[in-house]
């Protein structure tokens, strides 16, 4: 029997976009469904995160047209990856395997007959992974490319130039459901699963219309809970490093003894500026390093859902 496939496309305000790529998505599954790969019964699940425009009465519109449409809305908006967790967790119950890929086109909607392909070939998991970053501009292309070589010196796992781009088996799904932290960053949790898997290179084009909705200040944040929620070498490197201000401050003072006893002390104001600055500067930041582990502790503490559905369309049709 062949696959029953859930495509999970998160979406936040894409009234504009919507309408184009869905018809895409559709043509996708009934084009692998044709070559006997997937089953008819897969389906595109749309998740709405709390969007303030029509995106929501879109999808409920497509739904209503096709069968093959579904959709959930949130309560509010949570952000993407909790977006994206919805739709995973919502849909490994009702099929085998999942593609999670964004609302805005620029992901190569091909590549999945190829991950569709690794699949039946006994891999769980299958990683889009960006083989060019042409189409960004070079301060976004040495950012992202600087981040995951960062992200691989903290010692997380993730796979190089793969953003939220993947096939995932329903039975990975079920293990990742054991998961419960509140601060996610996907693409370094999926790994922690294990299992099978590989990746399909594709190359990304211009988002098809709208406006991006992952400005700097995003990713930026994107970027600090990948870290600290993958890894703790941060404060390891924050603790070496306060061991050899000590150890230096330590000399310091054998120093200004030694000066002392012998007589030769000057008033110095500008090295005890400098000094007091510069121990400042350094315990300030080790301390924010340390606070932002401690606000993850005290998130992940209240157990707070990380999603709620607030609306479904199937229900919509009873």
């Amino acid at each position: 029997m062949a696959a029953v496939l859930y495509i999970v496309v998160p979406c936040y305000n894409e009234q504009e976009v919507l309408p184009i790529t869905a018809p895409m998505f559709l043509q996708k599954i009934k084009d692998l469904a044709a070559a006997g790969k997937i089953s008819d019964e897969s389906r595109v699940l749309f998740v709405n995160d709390g969007s303030r425009d029509r995106t929501w009465e879109i999808i409920s519109a497509l739904a209503e047209e096709d069968e093959h449409y579904i959709g959930i809305s949130q309560s509010r908006n949570r952000g993407h990856q909790n977006a994206v967790l919805a739709g995973l967790m919502e849909a490994k119950d009702r099929c085998d395997i999942t593609i999670s890929i964004d609302c805005d086109g620029q992901d190569d909607i091909n590549a999945m007959d190829k991950m569709v392909d690794e699949y039946l070939g006994g891999c769980e998991v299958v990683y889009g992974v960006r083989e060019s970053r042409d189409t960004d501009t070079f301060f976004k292309r040495a950012t992202a490319q600087g981040f995951y070589k960062f992200l691989s010196a903290m010692g997380a796992e993730v796979v190089y130039n793969h953003a939220d781009y993947r096939l995932i088996s329903s039975r990975v799904l079920q293990e990742f459901a054991n998961f419960k932290e509140v601060n996610l960053f996907l693409r370094g949790m999926i790994p922690l699963v294990g299992f099978k898997s590989t990746c399909v290179g594709y190359s990304r084009a211009e988002r098809i219309a709208g406006e991006s909705h992952y400005p700097l200040k995003k990713m930026l944040a994107l970027a600090v809970d990948g870290i600290t929620s993958l890894s703790v070498k941060p404060l390891h490197m924050i603790t070496g490093f306060g061991v050899l201000v000590a150890f230096a401050s330590f000399i310091g003072v054998i120093w200004a003894i030694v000066t002392a006893l012998m007589g030769k002390t000057v008033a110095g104001w500008a090295s005890t500026t400098c000094i007091v600055c510069f121990v400042s500067g350094v315990q300030l930041i080790c301390l924010g390093i340390i606070g932002e582990y401690i606000g993850k502790i005290y998130m992940e503490t209240k157990q707070r859902p990380r999603y709620i559905i607030s609306e479904r369309t199937w229900e919509k049709k009873k």
